[in-house]
């Protein structure tokens, strides 16, 4: 492999006999850098690929536009980086307060690539088109050697099975939300940081930046209501679909587990719907379809019961019900979807019909038990009195 300084040392000498340039040509910094097989003294290769560069988006550009300390033959074998914020101070000031500012030695090209590659965002071959963020990103997102030092999660591979995933490499949808679509180019800050699109109180308008509609919904509701209020306990987009393993909602998979999402928070909600016939079926039966929480509360512009426009308003409840349950009527609707038989002043009739139950089911399992129990006795006493009849005739 040749190395930079020895050809740079040969084009000097060169050059030290014509006649001195006041300013370098690009043809005579390809003369050397157009060979790709040119390595600096640690091993970096420091070729450029001329048609590469010239279709790229810095190809209008001469060499020391971004080289700036370079001014003669043979330049040093170590050159003063390239500072890439004397063009682009905006993105540059914006890298320098995010979690990126100390990821990398060159944080730019970490994302945008090879140096004399780099296309703008619209042309499928850059590194930050729609299409190739993800893996850009995955690069050290899916690294498990960084994961592991730097104590991140392996992001990209759930984000790759979600459904944000599957439409954008799957179905090429150049909308379909990608990592900066949440996060930002540049200025990515921490989650727990307020100014942070993807900080808790943040994320409604983050996602309502595509789903506009969902979001509008959602604040309407008593959970985006509770977090425009400042209550960061209530949930968010995050909360019941996670930021990265994002199911479609009308998934079996997604269905089973949204009655565990909304119990995480309704805890004694939770605890009184899985006594009921809905749970029993979907839980026990495996029945996909059967009511969950939002089938009933709805998902997202979820409101009090105590509300008109509530579709569990007393009201309402016909028409709820009858989504499912065609022939649904003021007697079929006095069904307690969370009714709890062990508070007797809330529920009393129940409470005591519950308790007649069980006494009534212990109590018939325990005769049985101890006529089984009376049944052996008698039978090993006739057995034993019958032997010892027998016994008696033989002698």
């Amino acid at each position: 492999m040749k190395t930079a300084s020895s050809i740079a040392l040969a084009l000097g000498a060169l050059l030290a006999i014509a006649a001195p340039r006041a300013v370098i040509a690009q043809t005579d910094c390809l003369a050397c850098h157009g060979d790709m097989t040119l390595q600096d003294a640690s091993g970096h290769s420091v070729g450029v690929a001329a048609h590469t560069f010239a279709a790229s988006l810095h190809g209008s550009l001469q060499c020391t536009a971004c080289h700036t300390t370079i001014k003669e033959y043979p330049h040093p074998d170590k050159v003063t980086p390239v500072e890439c914020q004397n063009c682009h101070a905006d993105q540059a000031s914006g890298l320098a307060g995010s979690v990126h500012a100390k990821a990398s030695e060159h944080p730019c090209i970490s994302c945008h690539g090879n140096a004399h590659a780099i296309f703008p965002k619209d042309d499928p071959r850059s590194a930050v088109y729609p299409l190739n963020i993800p893996r850009t990103c995955g690069h050290c997102h899916g690294d498990a050697a960084l994961a592991k030092k730097y104590g991140l999660t392996n992001v990209y591979s759930l984000y790759m099975d979600s459904i944000h995933g599957f439409a954008l490499s799957k179905g090429g949808l150049l909308v379909a939300a990608n990592c900066q679509s949440c996060h930002g180019s540049h200025h990515i800050l921490s989650h727990t940081n307020p100014l942070s699109s993807t900080y808790k109180a943040n994320i409604p308008k983050t996602c309502g930046k595509c789903h506009a509609g969902i979001t509008a919904d959602y604040e309407l509701g008593v959970h985006g209501k509770a977090v425009a209020a400042g209550n960061l306990k209530a949930p968010v987009c995050t909360d019941c679909h996670t930021a990265h393993a994002i199911l479609q909602p009308t998934e079996a998979a997604f269905r089973m587990q949204s009655t565990p999402i909304c119990g995480s928070c309704h805890k004694d909600k939770l605890s009184t719907y899985r006594d009921t016939f809905h749970s029993q079926l979907g839980g026990l039966g495996g029945y996909v379809q059967t009511a969950r929480c939002w089938d009933c509360h709805v998902a997202h512009e979820i409101l009090p019961a105590s509300d008109p426009r509530s579709p569990v308003n007393q009201a309402n409840l016909v028409k709820t019900c009858g989504r499912c349950h065609p022939g649904a009527n003021l007697s079929f609707v006095q069904y307690q979807p969370h009714a709890n038989a062990h508070d007797r002043k809330l529920n009393p009739a129940l409470y005591f019909i519950r308790l007649f139950m069980n006494l009534l089911l212990i109590g018939t399992l325990t005769f049985f038990v101890i006529h089984t129990i009376l049944w052996l006795i008698r039978s090993r006493y006739t057995q034993i009195k019958k032997r010892s009849a027998d016994g008696g005739k033989n002698g």
